[in-house]
């Protein structure tokens, strides 16, 4: 048996169900995996993979098994992992897998570092832990690496920092940066499983309710125009003129977080940011009022804020921490602050990891082809590769496309024709 961490290997054979019914709605992934099988092209690289381990997770990583790569991989988030997922892919697929829901941080940081002890060529990150701790406890670790890639926003925000301050040490593909991952991922996978979330954890009925989302990026979008189709009324927080211009145009009021805390139900963060909702704003809210993080890390909700204006604090769901204030008011603090969508449910469709995952797998193959060609900077995913993955999804989904006439490709490569 490989080295591994995980809950229970007894769980292994669900986990194995899961897996294959996550694989039959990601064709591009399992497109990918037949021509890995043939033409090995990640032979002689170790993998080291920091993600959410789900299904759709599992996929990804088995296609990089199929490429000729070692694979170890551990957890981007203590509440995110499947444990029966986690246990199939030590004992059916001999992957080295270190992650267990709910584990601590000392538990998280030792799964980490067993990552990273195999000395791996290749990492990928969800949130950039792998690289963060390499470049300021691993050094050593930096000569064998060719590159890294990375899967979200928050992780992209962090690298982007270590490139402008001259510290990142070898090239990131940024993956969330695809038009076929953030488009799709964070908009419509984001919305979906976010909702999901908060209904699975709370049972609470979304119609009626004044829904506050915190930032319009990608994910904002995505969350907005879901509650929004549920029946919600939808307040968001912005602090970007264009994004908040475009909430507005959307049919969103926008209006300041310290207003938003007065009248809102449900809040749901999803800036990449810190203190988003802090304590100032807690002690606003409505009596009952449910608040949950979508972004990456849950610095978005200030808790330490939260704890030192409440009087008790227990237990009434699954993932569902009730704070009663000195004031009164009760807040429900959905799965820690933590990812809702990937804590109280199962993240993200198959369907739209599928995209996502595609671009992993793609993003390690350019890597590995292309790394003595590229510097210390964060690359965007080619735009070839990006086309590619949209060609054979939209393949896959059975949808045809016309293409340019030889004069309309004439007509737009040049200026001489009038109007």
């Amino acid at each position: 048996m490989v080295a591994s961490d995980v809950k229970s290997l007894k769980l292994a054979s669900h986990g194995k169900l899961r897996i294959e019914w996550s694989k039959r709605d990601m064709p591009v992934l399992s497109l990918i995996e037949e021509r890995f099988k043939k033409s090995k092209p990640l032979k002689g690289q170790t993998i080291s993979c920091c993600l959410h381990i789900t299904a759709e997770t599992a996929n990804l990583l088995l296609a990089l098994k199929a490429g000729g790569a070692k694979v170890i991989a551990c957890a981007s988030n203590p509440l995110s992992t499947q444990d029966d997922v986690a246990a199939s892919l030590v004992k059916d697929y001999g992957l080295s897998v270190f992650a267990i829901k709910g584990e601590n941080a000392k538990v998280y940081y030792s799964h980490i570092k067993s990552a990273l002890d195999v000395r791996p060529t290749i990492t990928m990150d969800d949130g950039a832990d792998l690289v963060c701790e390499i470049l300021s406890k691993r050094k050593e670790l930096v000569q064998g690496l060719i590159g890294s890639t990375e899967e979200t926003t928050t992780g992209v925000i962090r690298l982007k920092a270590m490139a402008d301050q001259g510290v990142l040490a070898f090239p990131v593909v940024a993956v969330n940066d695809a038009l076929t991952k953030h488009m799709f991922d964070n908009r419509y996978g984001t919305g979906q499983s976010t909702m999901d979330g908060i209904i699975r954890a709370t049972n609470t009925l979304i119609a009626g309710r004044i829904f506050v989302v915190c930032g319009y990026g990608w994910c904002g979008h995505g969350v907005a125009l879901r509650a929004k189709g549920l029946g919600a009324d939808v307040v968001v927080t912005e602090v970007d003129p264009l994004r908040a211009l475009e909430a507005i145009m959307d049919g969103f009021r926008v209006m300041p977080i310290a207003d938003a805390a007065k009248i809102g139900d449900i809040f749901v963060t999803v800036t990449g940011d810190t203190d988003v909702i802090r304590k100032e704003h807690f002690l606003k809210m409505k009596d009952g009022a449910l608040v949950c993080n979508s972004g990456h890390f849950n610095v978005e909700l200030e808790l330490k804020g939260l704890s030192a204006v409440t009087k008790t604090k227990r237990v009434v769901r699954d993932f569902v921490d009730e704070y009663k204030l000195k004031n009164g008011n009760r807040i429900y603090i959905i799965a820690d602050g933590r990812l809702v969508n990937l804590s109280a449910a199962e993240g993200h469709p198959a369907c739209v990891m599928d995209m996502s995952f595609a671009n992993q797998a793609l993003a390690a193959e350019y890597l590995a082809k292309n790394h003595t060609t590229l510097g210390n900077k964060v690359y965007p995913v080619p735009e070839n590769i990006d086309k590619q993955i949209a060609v054979l999804k939209l393949k896959s989904l059975g949808v045809k496309i016309d293409r340019l006439t030889e004069i309309q490709k004439k007509y737009l490569a040049s200026w001489e024709f009038g109007t």
